[in-house]
């Protein structure tokens, strides 16, 4: 294991949720790299989940992994009590897990909007709601909502997702005043188009005109957005409170 060089986030204790591939994965490598005991969630793949671990043993602390899915509050509150009582609090809590489908309105069944609309909103409130009571005693705890381009900026997107997200900016900022009194920040990063993730299934006209308006003329990577996520929930950022930071290349 190699040592840790910054110490960012030295002696936090972080719960991530879709962690087991893309985006979940690059923040607790990051995480665990700057120094903090990380946890994740994941829900259908187990096998990623270990690759997961292995990919942030190499740098820091073997992360601890548990199968939840964010829309199962009972085994959500099980997960928390759990880390509560093993690490004597969880101080960070990115609500990273979320679902796409590239699908136009008028092919949208009820079920594809509800997949959506519940995983990526009601996701975030049932974690938020489990941690911070734990955040509440302590006086301490910062909650990170991954949210996107679309939902703050016009620009074209699956009608479901963009309003998921415009939903957590708002989520983000409601939460945020109403948490601030006991030294709780919540912010939201908004990456643009990434390397995998929702991105990967985008048609090439689209993709190509996202390339053609960013001005730094490519995609983001996980690591970029891990990294500066790490900053945000560091208490190196502990004046930034309800923000949504866009990190996109300049669109």
């Amino acid at each position: 294991m190699s040592s840790n060089l910054t110490g960012l986030l030295a002696g936090k204790k972080a719960l991530v949720t879709g962690g087991s591939r893309g985006l979940g994965r690059s923040l607790c490598h990051a995480f665990t790299k700057h120094g903090a005991e990380t946890a994740f969630t994941w829900h259908t793949n187990e096998s990623a989940a270990q690759e997961t671990v292995a990919l942030c043993a190499v740098t820091g602390p073997a992360p601890i992994h548990f199968r939840a899915s964010v829309l199962d509050a009972t085994a959500i509150d099980a997960t928390v009590r759990e880390l509560e009582k093993s690490w004597g609090g969880i101080d960070i809590l990115v609500n990273n897990a979320g679902v796409s489908q590239n699908l136009p309105l008028a092919l949208m069944e009820e079920s594809d909007w509800d997949f959506v609309m519940d995983t990526n909103v009601k996701g975030a409130f049932l974690m938020s709601r489990a941690v911070l009571r734990g955040m509440f005693r302590r006086k301490a705890g910062v909650i990170l909502n991954l949210g996107s381009l679309a939902g703050t900026r016009m620009i074209e997107a699956p009608i479901h997702y963009y309003t998921s997200k415009a939903a957590i900016k708002g989520f983000t900022e409601a939460l945020a005043k109403e948490v601030a009194r006991h030294n709780v920040r919540v912010l939201c990063l908004a990456p643009g188009l990434l390397e995998d993730g929702v991105g990967r299934n985008l048609p090439d006209h689209k993709r190509d005109d996202y390339l053609r308006h960013c001005a730094l003329g490519r995609v983001g990577t996980f690591a970029e957005v891990a990294e500066f996520a790490a900053f945000l929930v560091s208490d190196q950022n502990s004046y930034q409170n309800g923000a949504t930071v866009v990190m996109d290349g300049c669109v």
